[in-house]
């Protein structure tokens, strides 16, 4: 908890008149990736949900004021957003309108998500195998605003939102092997005939989505499509003993195991889960175990690989895996993951810097090949703001006299409330 307050000493650090934040307030310094200021990947979005979320767990009124401001930033300047993604765009601070009018009440807020999910419910149009937006399948594209129609479909209470994103399915689900993406101009620095069947970009993620809308409609087609993606993702990975990980791209990149969400084991991991919640099937369950082990087996945080390197943020590093392990305890009740996940926020709050009273930030090289490039960030998915949500979520685990219940971005499958069922029983 004392770590997330200090986070977020350093995020206010970077306000510019409390309504959007700059995306590194280093004197010199300069963003890993900025990308939209509103993004929820980067920018305002993923900063008041952080807010939000420390307003929960500390009962204090300035950081719901925080995120209150920042939520009628987004709610004054949506219409700017030309990119509708949902890490990247207009998808991911609809999410962030949703949640915050949840929380605040302020009705301004919830007709500005109401109006932007509008607007992306609106801008789908006629393509090739059926409807959509961009054409691309996985979370980074078309995948991601499905994901987020569902949430604003249930949050605002839309339906039309539903049928939006089911029609948009049914296009992802007719494809052979749903996700798949190529290298060159779609994934920049890959070979041209590389695949991805990591999550962000690649199979696995796509699989997570026909796995959800299967669970919305029990549409056997979704189930299905599904199946197809998650067999290409055990084809191709590597599986030894209890350990599985999945490699960063095929053929070329066998051997670079990414453990972090974005391509890697802590992203794949949550497809199976979400595969196992739908259906019940223990093999699901099982992959996600082989890949948690894998994780740990290889030595992390204490021992950097090729695919966990210098980075701490969620999207490829620390905070991802922190995200995993606690919302593993709190769907299998197993000790064994809270340990893991104490170990990882240790090695978390001690790779944090505020030597200047300034709060606490992570000097990280975000991007693997430049390792030179070592920024500090304020934003969601690659810096301070995602660290501060960990760590809550992992503060919030076990508490099973005052659960709360946690932001959990629409593709975390794992228990909003971070408390077993059994021990919620044994409580009540």
């Amino acid at each position: 908890m004392t770590a997330a307050i200090m986070a977020a000493r350093w995020v206010r650090s970077a306000a510019a008149d409390r309504r959007h934040w700059e995306p590194n307030p280093d004197p010199r310094g300069r963003s890993a990736m900025a990308g939209d200021p509103a993004s929820l990947y980067s920018g305002a979005a993923g900063i008041v949900l952080f807010f939000l979320e420390l307003a929960a767990a500390t009962g204090h009124e300035e950081y719901l004021e925080d995120a209150r401001a920042g939520a009628l930033h987004l709610a004054a300047t949506w219409r700017e957003r030309t990119d509708l993604s949902l890490y990247h765009g207009l998808a991911g601070v609809v999410f962030a309108l949703g949640e915050a009018g949840w929380a605040t009440g302020d009705e301004r807020i919830g007709a500005a998500a109401r109006a932007g999910a509008d607007h992306l419910a609106h801008a789908v149009r006629r393509m090739d195998g059926g409807v959509g937006w961009t054409g691309d399948p996985a979370q980074r594209g078309d995948g991601g605003i499905v994901l987020g129609l569902l949430h604003a479909a249930g949050m605002l209470g839309v339906p039309l939102y539903e049928e939006v994103a089911v029609a948009a399915g049914e296009r992802i689900a007719g494809l052979a092997v749903p996700g798949h993406r190529f290298g060159g101009d779609s994934c920049a620095g890959l070979p041209t005939d590389a695949v991805t069947p990591g999550f962000l970009s690649g199979t696995a993620g796509t699989a997570f989505l026909l796995a959800r809308l299967y669970g919305v409609t029990r549409d056997e087609r979704y189930l299905a499509a599904a199946r197809r993606g998650a067999d290409f993702v055990r084809t191709v990975s590597v599986v030894t003993d209890r350990c599985a990980f999945v490699p960063h791209h095929v053929p070329q990149g066998r051997g670079l195991h990414y453990l972090g969400f974005c391509s890697g084991s802590a992203g794949v991991a949550r497809m199976f889960y979400e595969l196992y919640r739908v259906t019940g099937d223990p093999g699901d369950l099982d992959w996600v175990e082989r890949l948690a082990h894998g994780i740990v087996q290889s030595g992390v945080p204490g021992r950097q690989t090729a695919g966990y390197w210098n980075v701490a943020c969620q999207c490829c590093g620390t905070a991802g895996l922190l995200e995993l392990f606690v919302g593993l305890w709190a769907a299998t009740g197993r000790e064994a993951h809270l340990d893991f996940a104490r170990s990882l926020a240790g090695n978390l709050i001690g790779r944090a810097t505020g030597h200047d009273g300034r709060g606490y930030r992570w000097y990280q090289a975000y991007r693997r090949l430049r390792p030179w490039e070592v920024t500090a960030d304020t934003g969601y998915m690659v810096g301070a703001a995602g660290i501060g949500a960990a760590l809550l979520h992992l503060d919030a685990a076990g508490q099973a006299s005052s659960p709360r219940r946690l932001i959990m971005l629409p593709d975390n499958p794992f228990p909003a409330i971070p408390v077993p069922a059994a021990l919620l029983r044994e409580s009540s």
